[in-house]
């Protein structure tokens, strides 16, 4: 009971730490589209695996009882999250070192198209608020560093879960055995009782 409530928890954490980042990024995302530019990998990357994590969240926490039967898989699918999530704060690692109070003198700058060097040469309305696109930027990377800490936490939860689990049928089974041997040893020594009267 306390395992299943601990895990709902952090779900729910991580849906609402994932929300922001989708949103953020989706703000980036559709600039390079509205641009015709591809969107660089280190944005793309923890786009996707923020919506894919998002989505697998919502879907356990709402069917939290499929997913006591099999935590195991879902714990496996949880550290896959936390290496994926790994990979895009790693990819976005030039985010971390830049100052938003002085975001030009940052080499990401120039690497964000639109939204930086290139948005403010050519006018864009994208590089408008540049110390805003920093922030927005940096808060993705910082929410994806902690997902990468939360879905770690939820994995170890899936396996206490699993052994919570199989503990509990294991006891099932054993009182099921216990009560069909006492009825059984109860029907039999009523028919061995009418055997004898009978035979008396």
């Amino acid at each position: 009971m306390l395992g299943g409530l601990l895990f709902s928890i952090w779900r729910i954490f991580e849906i609402i730490t994932l929300i922001p980042i989708i949103g953020m990024l989706a703000w980036f995302v559709d600039g390079f589209n509205d641009n015709n530019q591809l969107t660089p990998r280190s944005i793309l990357v923890l786009f996707i695996v923020s919506i894919l994590a998002c989505a697998w969240a919502l879907a356990t926490l709402l069917r939290l009882g499929s997913t006591r039967r099999s935590a195991m898989f879902v714990a496996f699918i949880d550290l896959c999250f936390v290496g994926a999530f790994i990979a895009a704060v790693y990819e976005l690692r030039g985010i971390g070192n830049a100052n938003c109070s002085n975001f030009r003198s940052a080499p990401i700058y120039v690497q964000i198209g639109p939204f930086g060097y290139y948005g403010e040469q050519s006018g864009s309305g994208w590089a408008l608020h540049i110390d805003k696109n920093c922030a927005m930027l940096k808060a993705s990377w910082a929410l994806g560093i902690m997902n990468t800490i939360f879905f770690f936490f939820t994995s170890v939860l899936a396996v206490f879960l699993h052994r919570h689990e199989r503990t509990t049928v294991v006891k099932e089974v054993r009182r099921s055995r216990h009560s069909s041997r006492r009825g059984h040893s109860r029907g039999s020594h009523r028919s061995s009782s009418r055997r004898r009267s009978y035979y008396v």
